[in-house]
């Protein structure tokens, strides 16, 4: 069957959806429901989105025409996007085009797949860094709620969805939600992004406003640093994945010297982490640090810290998960109200 058939790409597709939403195990692909509302919750990174279920790149190529061998292709509007193949650049808000939405139409998509579901009411729960909430919560909700009624074609499948509501909430925050009760005393927070660091003091379970921080510091940063030092000392660089795959499991298939100048790289991001967070008044002896995102594994992997004090939170998709928790408590709470 050629590469350029229709049904033998929407058979890929589905096999490299189905990996991803399985690969986390059976028993945590369904989604909240409440009645018959559908809640999905949306990590909107620039590094990666991310699902309760999945993750892929957060990135959007248009195409005049329909790409012969993209897997992940969303079609919107009688226009063709190639979804996923690289990283957006950081900006200071998530609605200046429309990427975000036509990443969040994708994220949709893989959430009903992952729950065998083409036609669905949907409730939206996603985040923005606490310093951004205030200012941008009712923009970014309107940006996502442009159409009450969308449809779209993602990996060869075509879905309909009414979009019933959206909340946003704080990022990190929602990400130790399960953790909560464990923040007595005096905690910091720390999300790591790809673009962003999010600092956050909380005390007693709640979040200290006038200690809260965002950093143009995510993990592109330590890609961009290591980088510049394989030029400086090996003469040449790497591909990013390379890079990232030192960055996440330590080791690589490439020459000793390249992995070894990565995870100097990588040291030395870890440590400006630990810096930047003591600027803002961490203080190892006296508080607790909690670490969520996908820069965990940096610290985990190279930084120093006593594992007694600090607790990073491996699961990526803990902040997507913890939009939807919130979501139904407050549509429950709602419904007890009336």
């Amino acid at each position: 069957m050629p590469a350029t058939d229709p049904n033998f790409r929407r058979q890929t597709a589905l096999a490299a959806c189905l990996f991803c939403c399985r690969k986390r195990g059976e028993s945590e692909k369904n989604m909240r429901v409440f009645g018959k509302i559908n809640i999905i919750g949306l990590d909107n990174g620039y590094g990666n989105i991310k699902t309760a279920n999945g993750i892929f790149p957060a990135s959007v190529t248009y195409c005049a025409v329909e790409p012969a061998h993209a897997q992940d292709v969303l079609v919107y509007d009688g226009k063709y996007y190639v979804i996923g193949a690289g990283h957006r650049e950081f900006t200071l808000d998530k609605v200046g085009n429309q990427d975000h939405y036509l990443l969040t139409l994708a994220g949709i998509g893989q959430e009903l797949w992952c729950n065998q579901l083409t036609t669905a009411a949907v409730h939206l729960a996603v985040g923005l860094p606490l310093t951004w909430v205030g200012d941008q919560r009712e923009q970014f909700r309107a940006y996502l709620s442009q159409n009450r009624h969308v449809d779209f074609n993602w990996r060869g499948i075509d879905y309909h969805v009414d979009l019933v509501g959206v909340d946003v909430y704080a990022q990190g925050y929602s990400a130790v939600i399960p953790e909560l009760r464990k923040f007595t005393g005096a905690n910091m927070l720390c999300d790591i992004g790809n673009g962003t660091m999010i600092v956050m003091a909380i005390n007693d379970r709640k979040p200290v406003l006038e200690q809260c921080f965002t950093e143009k510091y995510g993990t592109c940063q330590c890609v961009l640093k290591a980088r510049e030092a394989l030029t400086r000392l090996c003469g040449r660089t790497v591909p990013d994945v390379t890079i990232e795959q030192v960055m996440r499991e330590g080791t690589a298939d490439v020459a000793p010297e390249y992995v070894q100048v990565i995870r100097e790289a990588a040291a030395d991001y870890a440590a400006e982490i630990m810096r930047k967070l003591r600027e803002h008044e961490y203080d190892p002896k006296t508080m607790r640090l909690w670490i969520v995102g996908g820069g965990g594994c940096l610290i985990r992997n190279f930084g120093q810290y006593d594992p007694n004090r600090v607790t990073i939170i491996g699961d990526i998709h803990a902040s997507a998960k913890g939009y939807e928790y919130l979501a139904e408590r407050r549509l429950q709470r709602e419904a007890r109200a009336r």
